[in-house]
């Protein structure tokens, strides 16, 4: 091996890098956002319940449970979902499918606070709680892509692999998910925005985030608290989003 393939091999990875400035766009726009909120709040002149909402410590702390909500239920989703869509896209697990797309669509049709307050009643308020109603919202993009992914790949690719001496397992390991990984991303995509927007109901169970904001906002009739949780919750779900497009773009198979 030459010096210069050598090289060319140790830096291909860094040419798949996605970032461009096509890429910059969103994080550009929600600076641009968050500088103008900062701007609009410090003209305000702010009463000892605003004040109280509104300092660096507080936005900080509801920052970090809003996150922790967030990523902990899509977490649980990969988890839950993948195993499930696979299961769900063989042909001879018909009635198996049937049943766990049925759960999935349940989840998502049970309304996100009904749901809450019926798991209030079992598990009691908390972060606990707030993950069950997450979970169950978002579990149906990541469990409906995997198995739609799985199910679009060639089976004459399926077939060369099982040629090539590979198991059942080393062909969806190998071959199978690495190819339905565009679609899966998309899902978990999907569900993690989902999962940024419903955490906000977290405040009625105690759990926390920027729905404490928003509704002691509207409760105490001030404008800026809910202005600001809503404004926070709408930037951390475009940049979640912008960065499940970079894992899209870095991780799809190449040709893809």
């Amino acid at each position: 091996m030459t010096a210069e393939t050598l090289t060319a091999t140790r830096v291909r990875p860094l040419d798949r890098f996605p970032l461009g400035p096509r890429h910059l766009i969103t994080p550009a726009a929600v600076c641009v956002a968050l500088l103008a909120l900062y701007a609009w709040v410090s003209t305000l002149e702010l009463d000892s319940i605003e004040q109280r909402s509104l300092n660096s410590s507080v936005l900080l702390a509801k920052t970090v449970e809003h996150l922790e909500m967030a990523l902990a239920a899509t977490a649980l989703v990969v988890v839950i979902a993948i195993p499930l869509g696979v299961l769900a896209s063989r042909a001879r697990n018909r009635v198996a499918a049937t049943v766990i797309l049925t759960l999935g669509n349940l989840g998502q049709a049970v309304p996100s606070i009904g749901l809450l307050v019926l798991c209030t009643f079992i598990m009691g308020v908390g972060f606990r709680t707030a993950l069950v109603g997450l979970v169950a919202y978002a579990v149906l993009p990541v469990l409906r892509n995997t198995m739609v992914g799985v199910q679009q790949v060639d089976p004459a690719l399926i077939e060369a692999a099982r040629g090539m001496g590979m198991t059942r397992g080393q062909v969806l390991r190998r071959v199978e998910l690495k190819l339905a990984v565009p679609t899966i991303l998309a899902g978990l995509r999907t569900a993690l925005v989902l999962t940024v927007g419903v955490a906000t109901l977290g405040a009625f169970v105690a759990a926390g985030g920027y729905g404490e904001l928003i509704i002691n906002g509207l409760k105490l009739n001030r404008v800026p608290v809910t202005v600001v949780g809503g404004v926070l919750t709408a930037c951390i779900a475009f940049l979640l989003d912008w960065l499940g497009g970079l894992a899209e773009d870095l991780l799809k198979p190449r040709g893809m």
